[in-house]
């Protein structure tokens, strides 16, 4: 076990410097893969039909062989990927022939996991948008080209370029719109539509980072305008349009949104790696973008859309439309095996490894905080296999669909046996033109930088300002004009694009035992150029290096106070004039000026200060944070009162050594919650997850007091 955990801890190491993942958990989530193991049982489903009926003169297919394969490789999940629980399932024809689930569900191992258990699907909820979108179209209603100004008059920006923004590039991500608007949208079964109610009002405010169609850059924000616009054109809130018109049809009986009656106790079990028990549900509250909850085999039957099985739900021609090779604008690298090139919805229309095998695979994953999901569908074979896990990442469920789809292929004898691994080889030692010499410099991508030096030997080095204690990743100089590894599966240029830009482009296979590969081609970060600063910019910059500012207008019912409640503002030192990406405009602005097509641009937020009463604050993307400067340390007297401002702001205050280890009782209404944090910023105790008022103070630490203006807390020592 150790060898192996160093094996996927190497793996992982040398993609996640250089890469992002679909959504911002999966990220986190895949750090954690090499050391978080965990127990699992494996309840079997005995409601499944098992076999497969072919032509009479087909041998009958028992699925014998990809029942136990699945069986095995949904438990390695449990045991070794991080997840807590993982259901799959996959459908032949119409009929669903492989179906299970493995893993815990709840603490004490009462509550069974089921086929009809649900989870959270995440992103992969982009694909019901998608399919309602394109119903509409289907009945003219909607055109996809049409400005989307047309059909929602109130869509309104401070750029005027948005009103060339469509349908389409809602879909494909191409809308050049700067992309997630996610304040309140990840809550502790609290299904409040604040981030959905108030994104037309976020956007009004914003400019966008690229023209509209320019390229291709993941966007959850068009997908939520995407929902604003199926409920204008069909006169229905979104969650009765997709039970009407797709779940209802295709009787998928598990599928639901926050807004829906929901039976918690059909959940499946959630769990946080530095929080000890099992938390509360979770709502997705953009749920066009990332708010459905299914299972894997409801998953399963919304396929045949894709698979020419219900056409009476969508025309082949608009499932054929979305299948389309979207991304291929001017901005997009040189083809090469890949797991990310959009369609209209799908992350992926030409799924990595499938075209070795002469197959078009569709792909779509999803990441909330703790859900994860991913869908794989094989239209030419009238296949898909889907798979949904609490804990772990979209990615590794995706790399699970595929290794179970590829079995079932061989077991129908479709395909005759598994290709192996690719590589690109060892590589071949050439003489490097001093020419390269000039790509040595600093890196963006969204919230990271990278140092990369290259020597007149033809050694290349990249490291991260952000984790300095990472070793560097070393490339050597290789006869075909690239850099390459020395295992051989990764190769990086550099591409100097029409817009002047110059990007890191790397290509990549990253093999997790017992799970097959992942392909990767990507542009993974842009040249950023050192800037020099007036005095007195630099020094307001100065001031802030190295500060925390704690959040303060999250819902008290927040995820977000669990897993991310403060940020820490760091200069950069190897990059003068910036601070991560993001390129300082002023004594308090600072702004993500990336173009990056793909995910590695995703999600640009800039950051603004502004102070009041002597305090100051910083915006980031709509989210309110204050400077660590301004909290007062906790009175831990007998009694004391914290009262939350008009303005609704959480309450923080530190923790004084002297106070270590005293325990403290908190009373409040139900309208309220308080979170404890120790010396590390890790989250010891949140009260909406918790369920009692008395905790033990950690020494050096935090806590946080949230609620609705106007709401009492009355503290007292015990």
């Amino acid at each position: 076990m150790i060898k192996s955990r160093w094996i996927i801890r190497a793996v992982l190491s040398s993609c996640l410097l250089l890469t992002s993942w679909d959504d911002n958990a999966a990220l986190a989530e895949m750090q954690n893969i090499a050391v978080t193991l965990n127990t699992s049982e494996v309840i079997e489903s005995s409601s499944v039909p098992l076999i497969l009926h072919l032509p009479s003169n087909e041998p009958v297919i028992t699925y014998e062989v990809t029942r136990k394969a699945a069986k095995e490789k949904a438990e390695l999940l449990t045991k070794a990927y991080g997840t807590n629980s993982v259901q799959y399932a996959i459908i032949d024809h119409g009929h669903i022939v492989v179906s299970g689930q493995s893993g815990k569900n709840d603490e004490q191992g009462q509550k069974p996991l089921t086929k009809d258990t649900m989870y959270g699907i995440g992103s992969t909820s982009k694909m019901f948008t998608t399919v309602a979108v394109m119903q509409l179209v289907d009945q003219g209603q909607i055109d996809l080209d049409t400005p989307v100004v047309q059909y929602i008059p109130e869509f309104t920006m401070k750029d005027e370029r948005y009103k060339q923004i469509t349908p389409r590039m809602l879909l494909n991500h191409s809308s050049g719109l700067n992309g997630s608007s996610l304040t309140n949208a990840f809550l502790f079964e609290d299904n409040d539509t604040y981030a959905y109610d108030t994104l037309l009002k976020q956007l009004a405010g914003q400019t966008l980072k690229a023209n509209p169609g320019a390229y291709s850059v993941y966007c959850n924000d068009g997908f939520t305008l995407a929902q604003i616009l199926v409920e204008r054109i069909s006169g229905m809130d979104f969650t009765s349009y997709i039970h009407r018109y797709i779940t209802e049809p295709l009787g998928m009986a598990n599928t639901k949104t926050p807004l829906d009656s929901l039976n918690t106790a059909k959940m499946a079990g959630l769990y946080y790696r530095t929080y000890t028990g099992q938390l509360p549900n979770e709502t997705s509250n953009v749920i066009a973008a990332g708010g459905i909850y299914s299972t894997a085999e409801d998953m399963a039957r919304f396929s045949q859309i894709f698979t020419g099985e219900a056409e009476e739900v969508l025309s082949g021609k608009s499932a054929a439309a979305m299948a389309q090779d979207e991304f291929k604008t001017s901005l997009w690298p040189d083809d090469a095996d890949n797991s990310f090139e959009y369609g209209l919805g799908w992350d992926s229309v030409n799924l990595y490894p499938f075209g070795e095998y002469g197959m078009k695979a569709l792909t779509k994953g999803g990441d909330t905080l703790l859900y994860h999901a991913s869908l794989v569908v094989l239209p030419e074979q009238d296949m898909a296999a889907a798979v949904v896990t609490s804990g772990g990442s979209g990615t590794i469920d995706r790399l699970l669909a595929n290794e179970i789809l590829l079995q079932a292929l061989m077991e129908k004898g479709t395909i005759a046996e598994f290709k192996p691994e690719k590589s690109y080889g060892a590589p071949e030692k050439a003489d490097m033109p001093e020419s390269v010499l000039q790509y040595s410099g600093i890196y963006g991508a969204t919230n990271t930088t990278i140092s990369i030096d290259i020597t007149e030997g033809g050694v290349m080095s990249i490291t991260s300002e952000q984790t300095p204690d990472n070793p560097a990743q070393i490339f050597e100089y290789s006869a075909d004009g690239t850099f390459q590894s020395a295992d051989g599966n990764m190769k990086i240029s550099f591409v100097t694009e029409e817009n002047g830009r110059t990007y890191l482009w790397i290509r990549q296979y990253a093999s997790l035992p017992g799970l097959g590969q992942i392909a990767m081609s990507v542009y993974n970060a842009e040249r950023l150029q050192p800037q020099d600063l007036p005095t007195e910019i630099t020094e307001a910059w100065v001031k802030r290096d190295g500060k925390k500012y704690y959040l303060l207008n999250e819902k008290y019912t927040s995820l977000v106070y669990l897993v991310l409640p403060s940020v820490q503002m760091n200069v950069s030192k190897q990059l003068p004039g910036y601070v991560l990406d993001k390129r300082i405009t002023g004594p308090n602005t600072a702004v993500s000026e990336l173009q990056i097509p793909g995910l590695n641009g995703r999600d640009l937020l800039g950051y603004t200060f502004f102070s009041q009463d002597g305090v100051e604050y910083l915006d980031l993307g709509g989210s309110i944070l204050v400077n660590e400067d301004a909290l007062k340390s906790m009175s831990v007297a007998k009694k004391s009162i914290v009262t939350i401002p008009s303005s609704g702001y959480a309450q923080w205050y530190t923790i004084k050594d002297k106070d270590g280890g005293k325990t403290v009782k908190v009373s409040m209404s139900s309208n309220a919650s308080f979170a404890v944090y120790n010396e590390k910023g890790i989250c010891i105790y949140f009260s909406v997850i918790g369920g009692k008022d008395k905790v033990e103070l950690p020494a050096g630490g935090s806590i946080v007091f949230a609620g609705d203006a106007g709401t009492n807390f009355e503290i007292s020592a015990q």
